[in-house]
């Protein structure tokens, strides 16, 4: 079996340790790292980003291709003989929500990266085939948006719902090492891959010079980290949900996970009591804690099924929730029927709108031409995820706040640059930033339905 996995390309190599996972769901494989050789490493390099920020050695990935193959062959040789040295993290800190707090990111050195893609690609072809339909989140082939999707096409078919938001808090910090380890122990035993892992696990954190250790977490910004993550919470959320509470529950019920961005949506309002009920006692037991003001019960039914007090949504009782940067809320489509809509949500939109004002203020010194380009690359990326139908007015606003932001700056370039109107208008006709145009249907799957029948 090791030379039958070993042998081949490295998509045949993955393909082979897929089937062999996929053909013995319940076996612990524990031979694993023999797939991986100089022609791994070098795929594992060829998908690694080159852009990134350095790790605390300082090396650029132009830096490392220089000596490319004999950086990947010392590599192999230190990995396969276990005296590779995890390199520590470097700790940076990211605006989170509103700006007033922040997020800590950890920074692995540019090689570190590579081992921890080559470790992925091997580990993700085993837990692919054990991963549930319900987790989104760092997968091969999936998306943000097909999570969307999901999401409002069980809830048009449910009428609605009961909408149990999750949020863990601080999960990447607090995720329990030894739980982890038993997590692996019942599907991945190779010693290689264990040892490595465990060293990245034990490698610590280096902030402000000083290097700090602890017993829980992974640092967000690793390779390794978001399949560590999906490989905890399957086993403590998406397999006890599925295989355990769902069986027991009056109505219809299911779970969308992304990552640690997880909905559970009830049919019955007493099934999502009684598992809001049970959610805080099963993260503590895996030493995690749901946010006490994130984590809610929201009503979600279709407003003219709802017959509780006046809610916040688009009809009476019809509560909002969010996720994955979307507010999701009932509204009347063009021929007055309900349907579920989306939108950016507010602290999403207020986050995108301050990076690109802080950027227009570091950078009002480029020149004309060189913001507009950039402000174009960020116009685009920004359409580019939220440009989903029905949330046209909100791109319209972000595109009128960018132009606002910009003229502000642009204004304080200097005590004599302060721009009219007019000559600003002047200049957009020479730099016109692009139209928010919707460019995704999340909802395109849908079946053709006499909606106006079924919704009213």
């Amino acid at each position: 079996m090791a030379e039958t996995l070993s042998s081949g390309s490295v998509s045949t190599r993955l393909q082979r340790i897929a089937e062999l996972a996929r053909r013995r769901p319940r076996v612990v494989i524990s031979t694993l790292a023999h797939c991986i050789d100089v022609d791994f490493l070098r795929e594992a390099y060829q998908r690694t980003r080159k852009d990134g920020a350095v790790g605390v050695d300082g090396q650029t990935a132009q830096q490392y291709a220089r000596e490319l193959e004999g950086n990947l062959h010392s590599l192999l040789n230190r990995f396969k003989t276990g005296t590779y040295w995890a390199p520590s993290v470097r700790r940076v800190h990211i605006p989170k929500g509103d700006g007033s707090r922040t997020r800590p990111i950890g920074i692995p050195t540019f090689e570190d990266k590579v081992l921890q893609r080559a470790v992925a690609m091997v580990m993700e072809a085993v837990y692919e085939q054990d991963f549930r339909d319900c987790s989104y989140g760092f997968r091969s082939g999936r998306s943000a948006h097909q999570a969307l999707e999901f999401l409002r096409e069980r809830l048009m078919k449910m009428k609605g719902g009961w909408v149990a938001e999750i949020d863990i808090e601080k999960f990447f910090d607090t995720l329990d090492h030894g739980r982890l380890r038993s997590f692996l122990d019942s599907r991945v035993r190779d010693g290689v891959l264990r040892r490595m892992i465990d060293k990245w696990l034990k490698a610590g954190v280096m902030e402000e010079g000083q290097v700090s250790y602890s017993d829980l977490g992974t640092p967000q910004g690793g390779v390794i980290s978001p399949l560590l993550a999906n490989i905890y919470l399957h086993e403590v959320l998406d397999v006890w949900f599925e295989d355990v509470v769902a069986p027991q529950m009056k109505g219809r019920c299911f779970l969308v996970r992304y990552a640690d961005d997880a909905v559970i949506v009830f049919e019955q309002e007493s099934d999502a009591r009684e598992v809001m009920g049970m959610l805080p006692k099963r993260m503590e037991e895996y030493g995690l804690r749901l946010h006490p003001e994130k984590t809610r019960l929201v009503p979600f039914l279709r407003p003219s099924l709802f017959s509780g007090p006046k809610g916040t949504g688009g009809g009476p009782g019809a509560g909002t929730f969010d996720l994955l940067g979307f507010c999701h809320f009932w509204g009347r489509t063009r021929k007055g029927a309900w349907a579920i809509k989306q939108k950016t949500a507010k602290d999403r939109f207020n986050r995108a709108l301050k990076r690109v004002s802080e950027w227009c203020r570091r950078n009002r010194h480029l020149s004309v031409p060189e913001q507009y380009r950039q402000l174009v690359w960020k116009l685009r990326g920004h359409y580019g995820y939220f440009g989903v139908i029905g949330n046209q007015r909100a791109l319209s606003r972000f595109r009128y706040g960018v132009l606002f932001v910009w003229k502000k700056w642009l204004s304080r370039r200097s005590q004599r640059a302060w721009i009219s109107m007019d000559r600003f208008r002047q200049l957009l006709e020479r730099y016109p930033l692009p139209e928010p145009v919707a460019v995704l249907c999340v909802h395109r799957r849908q079946r053709s339905l006499d909606l106006k029948s079924r919704m009213r």
